[in-house]
């Protein structure tokens, strides 16, 4: 099995810790600090979410770091057990501070719907009956 790590570039960690962790997902602590921190979304899903100034430093001299709150440059699809788990997750994210994107979509056999996170990262949580989509 392969695992995920996103580096995402954040400014403030505190509110991005509190945003994900009401979202439902756990802190790693031994990978966090006043500049990052570790959020496990799955066994297989992990988020390293660091200050602009530490993310730069690891890119290329001169590299500059996009904004996501400026131009979409990736939309973060995670599955859902359930059209329910679908809404509430968005739900959760509008509460804890994050942004409407797109409205709910309905497929039949495919249901999602999306959100920003308080960066403008944007997460669209999906449920799929995949016998249906046959």
């Amino acid at each position: 099995m392969r695992t995920i790590f996103l580096n995402l570039p954040v400014t403030d960690v505190a509110a991005s810790r509190a945003f994900y962790t009401t979202l439902g997902f756990t802190v790693n602590e031994q990978f966090s600090d006043d500049t990052s921190v570790s959020v496990t979304v799955s066994d297989a899903i992990h988020l390293q979410l660091s200050t602009r100034e530490k993310l730069t430093g690891f890119l290329p001299e001169g590299r500059p770091l996009a904004d996501p709150r400026q131009a979409t440059g990736a939309a973060y699809a995670l599955s859902c057990d359930s059209r329910e788990e679908v809404d509430a997750m968005v739900e959760k994210a509008l509460g804890a501070g994050g942004g409407a994107w797109m409205p709910p979509q309905d497929h039949g056999f495919m249901y999602g719907s999306s959100f920003t996170d308080p960066d403008g990262h944007v997460w669209e949580p999906m449920w799929m009956d995949t016998a249906q989509a046959q």
